[in-house]
């Protein structure tokens, strides 16, 4: 498996980078409604698109926690189910994955 120092930066570094983007879509959510109706209407649209995308984010956050967690608790790499290795292309592809693609895919 790759150096878990190199893992955990990169998630680090993805988490600062998450976050920062979070508390940017919160800023963006919270500016006041345009005056103007249709101009409320297409905001209105937009704001559905920064929940989506800030949802998706803290997820993504939530996964990368529990990732560092398994790292700092030396479970790192394991599958949380079954406990088979996740395996090493499927942790480049997605590095908190929690489970082998056996279990992932039983889930979905």
């Amino acid at each position: 498996m790759s150096d878990l120092e190199s893992i955990k930066a990169q998630l680090e570094e993805r988490l600062e980078f998450l976050s920062a983007k979070v508390v940017e879509i919160e800023g963006d959510l919270r500016e006041p409604a345009n005056p103007d109706f249709a101009e409320q209407a297409t905001e209105a649209e937009a704001d559905e698109v920064l929940e989506g995308l800030e949802s998706s984010a803290l997820l993504e956050i939530s996964q990368i926690n529990a990732a560092l967690n398994r790292i700092d608790e030396g479970t790192y790499g394991e599958c949380a189910t079954c406990g088979d290795p996740v395996g090493e292309k499927r942790l480049e592809a997605i590095p908190y994955a929690a489970q082998c693609i056996s279990c992932a895919s039983k889930i979905t």
